[in-house]
């Protein structure tokens, strides 16, 4: 038996599509717009110069200074701003991913020294700043500035977190370069999978998008869902030490709970760490 069709009700259904999915995408813009119209300002640009050593046994020791942008958020009124900790220094990245290598290999040393900090605000201030706490774990740094702002900063209330599931679509905000006028600018990620162990965080999609290290990523209803930062892990493939295994590098969302934990150990100036950290092993 045929199925007759009735020309009407396809081309009703028709219509319907085509009505559903661009409400549907209209509604995603709508609440991204949200977002960015409300948080743009808590993502910051900081600019560091990074002095970085490398040495090898029965070589010197070169050394080289370059400047460079990388994006920050601004997690407290004070200016508190929490990066990822690779993106300023990426010295200890590099000693996980050697971990667990052939001895020679792994007699490779790199550290980085940050000789300038200054976080740059849209209306073109520059306030001096200094790194005040680095986790390792985490892949966190927080800076503050040197010196109190004149008005307080537009900044993120961590404790007003979300929860995301596979497949959720989040909302990021970044600061572009200088190339781009330092624009602010939003995009959409897609979370391919939640880790549970060895402690909670989010997978987003390989999707190329204006996302950098440092960004915020937000839910839907517009709380912080978290930060991103980079994982790594040593390689043990033997393969070389510039010849990782791509297995042992990926770039996450750290929910804004352990970003907000960390955050209040961040001591009001860089000096009182290292005296809280002198008493200790006194």
């Amino acid at each position: 038996m045929k199925l007759k069709l009735n020309s009407a009700a396809v081309g009703a259904a028709i219509l319907a599509a085509n009505l559903v999915m661009p409400c549907a995408a209209d509604e995603l813009a709508d609440k991204g717009r949200e977002i960015f119209k409300k948080y743009q300002r808590t993502v910051v640009t900081v600019q560091v110069v990074q002095k970085t050593t490398f040495s090898m046994p029965g070589q010197g020791s070169p050394s080289r200074e370059t400047k460079q942008d990388i994006t920050g958020t601004v997690v407290d009124a004070s200016g508190l701003t929490v990066l990822a900790l690779s993106a300023c220094d990426p010295s200890g990245m590099y000693e996980s991913m050697m971990a667990g290598m052939a001895e020679e290999e792994a007699q490779f040393k790199m550290e980085t020294e940050l000789t300038d900090v200054k976080i740059l605000l849209d209306d073109g201030t520059e306030l001096p700043a200094e790194v005040v706490l680095r986790d390792k774990d985490l892949d966190l740094a927080f800076i503050r500035p040197k010196t109190k702002p004149a008005s307080p900063l537009a900044a993120i209330d961590l404790s007003k977190s979300a929860q995301a599931q596979v497949l959720d679509q989040v909302i990021t905000l970044n600061r572009l370069g200088n190339a781009a006028g330092r624009a602010y600018a939003a995009s959409v990620e897609r979370i391919t999978a939640v880790v549970q162990k060895p402690r909670t965080f989010y997978i987003p999609d390989s999707t190329m998008t204006a996302t950098s290290l440092g960004s915020p990523a937000f839910a839907l209803e517009g709380n912080i869902l978290g930060v991103f930062v980079m994982r790594t892990i040593s390689s043990k493939s033997g393969m070389g030490m510039f010849n990782f295994r791509p297995d042992g590098l990926t770039s996450i969302i750290l929910p804004a709970a352990d970003v907000l934990k960390a955050a209040r150990q961040a001591p009001a100036k860089a000096d009182d760490k290292k005296a809280e950290e002198k008493e200790k092993k006194e």
